[in-house]
């Protein structure tokens, strides 16, 4: 199909402001059908979970219908689908509770390139069991993950690696099916972070070799909730510490608390948005997730070209990172300034960046930029447009001439 831009920025109340939004990976702008669901809740008559009075019944249905939702969006099953807050909180929760069954000398595996949410939950766990952490390196230059040093990680007491697929901080997408493969060779589970990868193209559990994995709505046009989705019997087989009287059938035993429905049913509207970005797609919901998701893929992959392109050309500009996949992210600095005055001088001419380390502590440690301010990150979405690049590059040399830096 041909990408129809206009109908898709149409969707987004939030862009009528103005501001120029490339910080789709610190959060996207939300869908109208998702505003809409959610307030629709909040107007009617819901209470907590009950199959005796409509109102209970209501919430046991918006629950299921999240579940369901999630599952169609990455290839599961909903009774797999444990919803939460956040994916920082999922994974703590996973993270403590596999934990428990770690011994002395057991292994846990992480990657210096993922964002700290899928790093220190393992790591603390870890020295909680007296357990080794093992490090995946990235490559310098080019922002691989080297998927041969995972040979050489894991081993027969291996329990666990975490990866991303795809990193927030330059984009890279590892090559987890690989790795997954290797991890499941000595029987370890792989946990995956699709936190930045999912809102970017067709995701699938299997494919990816994930055991478990993790995703946000909200960086998918949805609401602050988050999912993390494995085989119903992975969530059968564990225990997680829990309130005596609440639920004790997974995954209702994973969620802590009462959940906010009225989100609940945002999240199943984000992803009904995602099924309607390709007009022409048929079949079911997953078959039109996967062609809305896979053109708007297509049409974020061209941006970034240009993108990727304008910032080569313009040799006061250092871009990190050249992996041959990317999500559509790039981090860069300007040459003679700090990034958060890069992101204040953006942002003073409406342009909406993040600057920092956007929680990817480890790469920014390793690239020893942290302590100097991490660097400028710019994050393109599907509702972006060719013009907001070229406007982008013209700003970024309009602020290098204010600074008397040659962009060009």
């Amino acid at each position: 199909m041909a990408f129809d831009i206009a109908r898709i920025r149409a969707a987004y109340p939030a862009l009528t402001e103005g501001f120029v939004h490339f910080d789709g990976a610190g959060g996207t702008q939300t869908a109208a059908g998702v505003i809409d669901a959610v307030t629709d809740v909040m107007r009617a008559a819901v209470g907590n979970r009950s199959a005796a009075f409509e109102p209970g019944r209501r919430s046991l249905e918006l629950v299921a219908a999240a579940r369901s939702a999630v599952a169609d969006l990455l290839g599961a099953e909903p009774d797999g689908v444990v919803l939460g807050p956040s994916a920082t909180a999922l994974t703590y929760t996973l993270a403590r509770t596999l934990g428990a069954g770690w011994r002395p000398g057991d292994e846990v595996v992480v990657s210096r390139l993922d964002h700290d949410a899928n790093v220190r939950p393992w790591v603390q766990a870890a020295e909680a069991a007296g357990a080794t952490v093992r490090w995946a390196e990235f490559d310098r230059h080019t922002g691989e993950l080297p998927t041969g040093q995972y040979a050489d990680l894991v081993g027969e007491r291996t329990r666990l690696v975490a990866v991303t697929a795809g990193s927030n901080a330059i984009g890279t997408v590892p090559d987890v099916p690989a790795i997954a493969k290797i991890a499941h060779s000595v029987g370890a589970l792989v946990c995956v972070d699709g936190v930045h990868s999912v809102p970017h193209g067709p995701t699938d559990l299997a494919s990816l070799g994930a055991d478990v994995l993790v995703t946000s709505a909200y960086k998918w046009s949805g609401p602050h909730l988050a999912a993390m989705v494995a085989d119903p019997a992975r969530w059968a087989a564990l225990r997680p510490a829990k309130l005596v009287p609440s639920a004790d059938a997974a995954p209702d035993r994973f969620e802590y608390g009462t959940p906010s429905f009225a989100l609940l049913a945002g999240v199943t509207a984000a992803v009904d948005h995602l099924a309607g970005l390709d007009p022409d797609a048929v079949g079911d919901r997953r078959a039109r997730l996967r062609a809305g998701l896979a053109a708007a893929q297509a049409h974020e992959e061209a941006l970034l070209d240009r993108l990727l392109a304008g910032l080569a050309a313009r040799p006061a500009i250092t871009v990190y990172g050249s992996p041959a996949r990317r999500c559509p992210t790039v981090s860069f600095r300007v040459a003679g300034m700090s990034p958060a005055a890069t992101q204040q001088a953006l942002g003073d001419a409406g342009f909406c960046l993040s600057s920092g380390d956007y929680y990817a502590y480890e790469y920014f440690q390793t690239m020893g930029l942290r302590d100097s301010g991490g660097a400028v990150r710019a994050s393109i979405y599907h509702y972006n447009t060719a013009d907001e690049v070229d406007r982008l590059l013209a700003e970024l040399d309009a602020v290098a001439d204010r600074t008397g830096t040659m962009a060009r």
